[in-house]
């Protein structure tokens, strides 16, 4: 088991009041599973997101990866797991516009002082995989959108992450780069990789093996895991 999220609960204070925005969340991830994560606006899935990235504490619960209990880390034990076992997507792509791709995607192999001459080769072979070696020397802000989120993917894999993790990563891009997209995501599941992805669009969530829906930071219907009681 990949992930273990037990009885997670995650309230906001603000001023004198208090928002909860997840409410007792329970379910399991196995290494190799493609799992989307949806509800509407407000429902929680960016706050489960960014707890499961280790980007946030949850206020009750334990949440274990890898079988380490991460749900009550420091900082910098958090920022350490994130560094070495999580790859992020962001709908933004969040790259440095006039930094080349290669440079993007060697960022996270920077923080970890990677020799220079291997993480140039890792970022190339990232690069590879998601069909952008031709576009290396390209800076970020002179390539497509779709190009961008490819650049981003191959940052995330660069480290060989346990996991990726996609926050509607289709959102910024036309249907058919949108399209494409998933398909690189769809190439990294058969090949192992586990992803977990939020989005609001039912069409890019089937692509996707488990679909978690949440309302009201509750988990409403787990298909492909199993249905609760307020189905």
């Amino acid at each position: 088991m990949l992930i273990d999220i037990q009885n997670i609960a995650k309230t906001y204070k603000m001023e004198k009041i208090e928002v909860s925005a997840l409410r007792g969340v329970t379910f399991q991830i196995d290494r190799g599973e493609f799992v989307s994560i949806m509800g509407s606006s407000g429902s929680g899935k960016t706050t489960l997101m960014d707890i499961l990235g280790c980007l946030m504490r949850p206020t009750k619960g334990k949440y274990f990866l890898e079988g380490q209990d991460v749900s009550q880390l420091k900082e910098d034990q958090l920022a350490e797991i994130r560094n070495k076992k999580i790859g992020f997507v962001f709908q933004g792509f969040n790259l440095l516009a006039r930094t080349s791709a290669l440079h993007n995607v060697e960022l996270p192999l920077i923080y970890n002082d990677t020799p220079k001459k291997e993480r140039r080769e890792r970022a190339y072979q990232a690069l590879q995989s998601v069909g952008l070696e031709h576009r290396i020397h390209h800076r970020s802000n002179e390539l497509s959108g779709g190009q961008q989120q490819r650049v981003a993917i191959a940052r995330a894999l660069v480290n060989n992450p346990s996991i990726i993790f996609a926050d509607e990563p289709t959102g910024n891009l036309d249907s058919q780069s949108g399209e494409e997209i998933m398909e690189i995501f769809d190439k990294l599941h058969r090949q192992g990789s586990t992803i977990i992805m939020v989005t609001h669009e039912m069409d890019i969530a089937k692509h996707a093996q488990r679909v978690i829906h949440l309302k009201d930071g509750q988990i409403m219907e787990d298909e492909g895991g199993s249905c609760y009681e307020s189905c």
